[in-house]
């Protein structure tokens, strides 16, 4: 994306963000709406417990790219490089049938009511609820998107190398605070991460040649053990100690040098986010407070671009080419 356009595009969210948004969207067009949402979520929980952190990461790599729009759900067309298959989500994002099979019930219950970006939003609420999270009132009322753009994915979506201070300034483009990037780190409080992540942090930390000093001796032996250097790079490690409940224990471990990605120790071991990092480590009640009113923040993320209500969330709905032509 040239300067230009990424100038043009943080216009476009500034100008929408939370635009039009409110609780109780779908009380009388589709009043049953959040309840199929959380129906599906659960049965994609006892299905398999890993699809709960997968699902919620979804509105971090939607909401980031052009706003929250379900452009990351949109598969590629002969015309068009979708999301799937950029760089943070290749190999990554995964559980895209658990949104498939919400929507199907959905456009059972209310035929073309209910957006696809709207599902992401209630989807990513109740994964954290179910794994022992808060639980929050969401705000809906957002429009499906017409294309999408894996040029824009890989220009904005932070690497597992980032640092601190690249992650504070990214997450300030979006007028999210320093404690709203650690609070919403915290979504590594659940669910795995792949040794392709982590394996410069094991062997070549900043071209050194050497681990990165900040990991703790004995968390790095494990590491080791999971991620030898001719390993499988898919293989997968869990984020903290206690990956399938949403709790601070991800904050616990990092101030004991046991983050499992660069991008998360990073921020015990930076002066600006350090401080948030250690309160929510003895502060649940906090870390689940700042966390909501993160996700709200970036839930009223919106392009200002026209959208539809998509009728299957991985194409555009027949006549949207049409629409996007006269925009």
């Amino acid at each position: 994306m040239s300067p230009f356009c990424f100038m043009v595009f943080l216009f476009y969210i500034s100008m929408a963000f939370g635009a039009n948004l409110r609780t109780g969207y779908y009380s009388k067009s589709c009043p049953d709406a959040e309840y199929i949402v959380r129906f599906g979520m659960q049965k994609a929980m006892f299905r398999e417990p890993r699809s709960l952190a997968s699902v919620m990461r979804f509105q971090f790599h939607d909401c980031f790219v052009n706003g929250c729009d379900a452009s990351m759900l949109l598969d590629d067309t002969p015309t068009m490089l979708g999301e799937k298959l950029a760089l943070a989500n290749i190999n990554s994002l995964r559980s895209y049938e658990v949104i498939d099979e919400i929507k199907e019930e959905l456009e059972k219950a209310c035929p073309g009511v209910v957006s696809c970006a709207d599902i992401i939003i209630i989807a990513s609420r109740d994964a954290v609820a179910l794994s022992g999270g808060p639980h929050w009132e969401v705000k809906l009322g957002r429009l499906d998107s017409l294309s999408a753009s894996q040029e824009a994915s890989n220009d904005i979506m932070p690497s597992p190398r980032s640092n601190a201070t690249y992650l504070i300034g990214l997450f300030q483009k979006y007028n999210l605070s320093v404690k709203d990037l650690v609070a919403l780190s915290g979504s590594h409080s659940i669910g795995q991460g792949r040794c392709f992540s982590i394996m410069f942090r094991l062997y070549n930390q900043s071209g050194s040649g050497r681990p990165d000093p900040a990991i703790e001796p004995s968390y790095r032996k494990e590491l080791y053990k999971l991620c030898p250097e001719n390993v499988d790079q898919n293989i997968t490690g869990n984020l903290d100690a206690t990956p399938e409940f949403f709790d601070n224990q991800y904050f616990k471990d990092l101030v004991s040098g046991r983050g499992f990605l660069n991008s998360d120790q990073t921020l015990f071991t930076s002066a600006e986010t350090r401080p948030f990092v250690t309160h929510f480590s003895v502060d649940q009640q906090g870390f689940f407070d700042a966390f909501v009113e993160g996700m709200i923040k970036m839930g009223d993320l919106q392009s200002g671009q026209p959208g539809e209500i998509r009728r299957n969330c991985r194409v555009a709905n027949p006549s949207s080419m049409n629409k996007l032509m006269e925009y």
